[in-house]
């Protein structure tokens, strides 16, 4: 067990767009570090039953666990194929993707790993960067070459596809499926608590943006079409509440955006913010990856599930 920082907080600049995000914070909260001496913190996932946060530290080589209970951290695996981003299934497994493993796991309820998607086409994968479950249990994952274009987040290699594509694992039969072929670098993704919308944000145009695709019955897309853009930087993870609304990194801060694409408020952050989710019992904490750092911070409303 490793005490990674010493508990600080720290009050909140808030700014407040609208009344609608007057009513989502409190201006008593305070946004609490929860620990430091990351390299690059990413992949957020927090699992119920245990009370406790699991994220990726990429370069570090190694997935950190941070208990609720007593507040410490501890290293869950290391090392972990520099895993990048991770969610939750619907049985409380960890599924992580993999720099440069170049895949997308599962962590079973003993510890063993399966591997769930290494190829496409007969090709490996570039490097799985995030990924998201839907109800049905398939596993949607994005895979840009953040991984494998230098020594510094995962291996560096050659990169076998031909693109960088979002991809659907089929729970029935293991297959994988190109879901969508035309971004630049697809990054974080997240459904609509209702599952009728697939965001995906695309880190490899010249300004952050973020499109929405229709999701039908059978699981297969409908065409993009623009949603958001960043002008602060670039959107990389991000996680909707139960209204619908978008919480999402945004550079040094973390955007609230409304179901429509409205920004509603901003939280200014210490340092720049990789990815977020939501935790605690009641799903009302605020958990951010922020470069060296993980921090949390309570709010005046809930996030949907991410399973």
């Amino acid at each position: 067990m490793h005490d990674l920082s010493p508990p600080e907080s720290s009050p909140v600049a808030f700014e407040v767009l609208t009344p609608e995000f007057e009513d989502l914070i409190r201006h008593s909260a305070r946004l609490e570090r929860l620990a430091s001496h990351c390299r690059w913190a990413e992949g957020p996932a927090y699992f119920p039953a245990l009370r406790s946060l699991v994220w990726s530290d990429i370069p570090n080589d190694r997935m950190l666990r941070w208990d609720e209970g007593s507040g410490r951290v501890s290293v869950l695996r290391a090392p972990c194929g520099h895993a990048n981003g991770n969610t939750v299934d619907r049985q409380g497994r960890l599924i992580s993707c993999e720099h440069s493993g170049r895949r997308v796991v599962r962590t079973e309820h003993d510890g063993r790993l399966t591997v769930l998607a290494s190829h496409f086409e007969g090709r490996r994968l570039n490097s799985p960067n995030d990924v998201v479950v839907h109800s049905d249990g398939s596993v949607w994952f994005s895979d840009p070459p953040y991984g494998i274009e230098s020594d510094y987040e995962g291996i560096r290699a050659p990169q076998e596809q031909a693109g960088c594509h979002v991809y659907r694992w089929d729970p029935v039969d293991g297959s994988v499926q190109a879901v969508i072929r035309d971004m630049r670098c697809p990054n974080g993704l997240a459904f609509s608590p209702d599952e009728r919308w697939l965001y995906v944000a695309d880190t490899g145009q010249e300004e952050g943006c973020m499109r929405r695709h229709a999701v039908g019955p059978d699981g297969q897309l409908g065409p993009g079409e623009p949603f958001l853009r960043c002008d602060t930087g670039f959107f990389d993870g991000f996680r909707c509440d139960e209204a619908g609304r978008l919480w999402t990194s945004a550079g040094r801060a973390v955007h609230c955006y409304r179901a429509d694409g409205t920004l509603i408020g901003r939280i200014p952050m210490p340092e720049r913010v990789s990815n977020l989710v939501f935790g605690g019992l009641r799903r009302n904490r605020l958990f951010i990856c922020a470069s060296s750092s993980v921090y949390s911070l309570l709010l005046a409303t809930n996030g949907c599930p991410t399973f």
